[in-house]
């Protein structure tokens, strides 16, 4: 979310960048001589703060890193885990990060049109390798709540208040929102918040007199590595700076600033393109012209807009959720975008007026900035149509004139929300910069106490529900596998990869991670082609034999077999060019228990006796 510089004083970032933040902030900024930025002790205590409250979120995954899983979105976390298996894999055995044919055979799956974390994959690529890609999910995830905090903490403190404790207040805000801890619950893209504040302060350096080369390049860098973990973000952060930026140079305070500021801005815009461009040409293309794309996400925008009382609620894992206050407002746990709590509105609001009523017209523009940004995020985020309490209304909203528009049809509305926490941290940190600057009387110093303690204490994150998964077979984990498998041969699990039966893409992760070479997996949890008008669905097209067998998973119920089905699967195996057919011991499902016993019965009605492998039964179609 954009956040306008203001003077800091103490040693300096630069003696050309001061003058010029000072001005963009229209602050006078009165008491700032001799008043310094936070040493290094302080940075190091938010730190150890913040990497604590991340670890206390995600508590439940590291007490076993083997078994445990969030109770949420288990298919999201294994999608992921996927990837930073892939990603490395891919690099240092010369085939595409971005396209991969080892799920969805035989068409493959266009990671372009996903979340494909590549940068993120290669950076930790060592922990994915010495432990394991769900250690390497569960570290990434605890540090990208830990560095979001930090990093809005650490512009805060540079660059817009000279409290430390104001810039910590407003970090920890920013960077355990409850939209970032609902995702928590599987997104490993939407939890790398730090990326906004970074991008966000770079967007704003590039007024920067004469540095607009050095400053466009460094943003194009960070726009391509920001595509990577969280193009939607990404999007959204762009509109975000877009709409403060030009309310804020339309205000006539400032006008003049503006205008003087507008050549290195435009410059610099230029640069960030054409760097942003030559590094994202390949991705680009595979997003908007490469195989297996498609448009939209197969979403319904109705349902993935947010509740207008959602902005009062409280999240389910928060102090107030713990304590009976949740709601289930939201479409899934996973997408508590905005539950900002009764109290943090209140306490934002009466931020926004104490800060108006005492500014200078240049420090009105940044609010009025800020104001207007929040207000269309807002509006946004509810969707094509009004939502109140779960009902749907008649009422028409903006974004129904969004919906069709490239770009848009790809993002969920819901996610918009996202936005507007951010720019509560800012108004907060300002107000506690400000008390801080003219302290209050004691009375009234206490009622602001009472105040962020109200607004904010109910949000205290709680620790992330999980639970235990089924280990990966030994079959896998021996590499008994290759003695059945030929390098890059396919193996159908039974049942197929789905969101809801995801356990072979962990299998397949593991593989990869532990350098055991590769299997193709016919099905997958990913986006596709495939969904209504033209959109993207979840997985590939259903074939005869996913659904027959997805069906006697959940039910437990084996239908009659005859030569018509027999045929069925027999085509579909060939079609896959299947080499054999693996059914666990025990097989997880993410909505209900898998029946692995009616799963047994109807493989050998279909295709005969199996062999036993370890702890799998096993089935060669061809007789290898």
């Amino acid at each position: 979310m954009p956040i306008a510089p203001t003077p800091v004083t103490g040693p300096k970032p630069d003696d050309t960048e001061r003058p010029t933040a000072g001005r963009a902030a229209g602050q006078t900024a009165p008491g700032t001589t001799g008043r310094r930025r936070p040493g290094w002790r302080v940075d190091l205590l938010l730190a150890a703060v913040a990497i604590g409250l991340a670890a206390f979120v995600t508590s439940g995954l590291w007490t076993d890193l083997g078994q445990r899983s969030l109770t949420a979105s288990t298919g999201d976390q294994t999608f992921f885990e996927w990837l930073l298996a892939y990603g490395p894999y891919a690099l240092t055995h010369g085939q595409d990060p971005l396209f991969a044919d080892l799920l969805n055979v035989p068409y493959g799956v266009n990671l372009g049109m996903n979340t494909s974390i590549t940068v993120i994959a290669i950076v930790f690529a060592p922990v994915t390798w010495l432990f394991g890609p769900t250690a390497a999910y569960v570290t990434v995830l605890t540090a990208n709540l830990a560095g979001s905090a930090f990093a809005w903490y650490w512009v805060l403190s540079r660059h817009l208040v000279r409290a430390p404790l104001a810039a910590a207040v407003g970090g920890l805000v920013a960077g355990f929102a409850p939209g970032l801890v609902s995702h928590a619950n599987g997104h490993l893209n939407w939890t790398a918040g730090w990326l906004v504040p970074v991008i966000v302060w770079q967007v704003l350096r590039l007024r920067q007199p004469g540095r607009w080369l050095r400053n466009g390049i460094v943003l194009g860098v960070l726009v391509a590595a920001g595509f990577s973990i969280a193009a939607e973000g990404l999007f959204f952060t762009a509109i975000a700076c877009g709409i403060f930026l030009g309310t804020w140079a339309l205000s006539r305070a400032v006008r003049a600033e503006a205008r003087a500021a507008l050549p290195d801005l435009l410059r610099g815009l230029a640069v960030t393109a054409v760097t942003s461009l030559l590094l994202l040409a390949y991705p680009l293309w595979l997003h908007f012209a490469g195989p297996q794309r498609f448009h939209g996400t197969g979403y319904d925008p109705i349902i993935h807009a947010e509740d207008l009382a959602a902005y009062v609620a409280y999240p389910i894992r928060s102090l107030a959720g713990v304590l009976g206050l949740d709601t289930e407002l939201a479409p899934n746990p996973t997408e508590e975008n905005s539950f900002l709590g009764a109290g943090l509105l209140v306490l934002a609001v009466v931020c926004f007026v104490t800060l108006w009523r005492r500014a200078d017209p240049g420090r009105r523009a940044t609010l009025r900035a800020l104001a207007v940004t929040a207000g269309v995020f807002t509006v946004l985020s509810l969707g094509p149509k009004l939502k109140i309490m779960g009902t749907v209304t008649g009422i028409p909203l903006p974004y129904a004139l969004l919906d069709d528009v490239p770009l848009f049809d790809a993002a969920l509305p819901s996610r918009l929300a996202l936005a507007v926490a951010p720019v509560f941290a800012v108004l907060l940190a300002l107000t506690v910069d400000r008390l801080r600057d003219a302290p209050p009387s004691r009375a009234a110093t206490g009622a602001w106490v009472a105040g962020f303690a109200v607004a904010l204490l109910p949000l205290t994150p709680m620790p992330l529900l999980t639970i235990d998964r089924d280990p990966v077979p030994t079959f896998i984990t021996s590499g008994a596998w290759r003695d059945h498998v030929s390098p890059g041969g396919v193996l159908v699990p039974v049942p197929l990869t789905l969101d809801i039966t995801p356990d072979a893409q962990r299998w397949q992760a593991y593989a990869l991670a532990h350098r055991q070479g590769e299997f193709k997996l016919p099905s997958g949890y990913f986006l596709g082609p495939g969904g209504p008008d033209g959109r993207g669905r979840i997985g590939p097209l259903p074939r005869f034999t996913d659904g027959l067998l997805l069906e006697v998973a959940r039910s437990g119920e084996v239908p009659p077999i005859g030569d018509t089905e027999r045929a069925g699967v027999r085509a579909d195996l060939d079609y896959w060019d299947a080499e054999v057919v693996v059914l666990a011991d025990h097989v997880f499902g993410t909505s209900w228990p898998v029946r692995q016993e009616a799963l047994l019965e109807l493989m050998t009605d279909l295709l005969g006796p199996p062999e036993r492998v370890e702890d799998v039964w096993l089935w060669k179609p061809n007789g290898n």
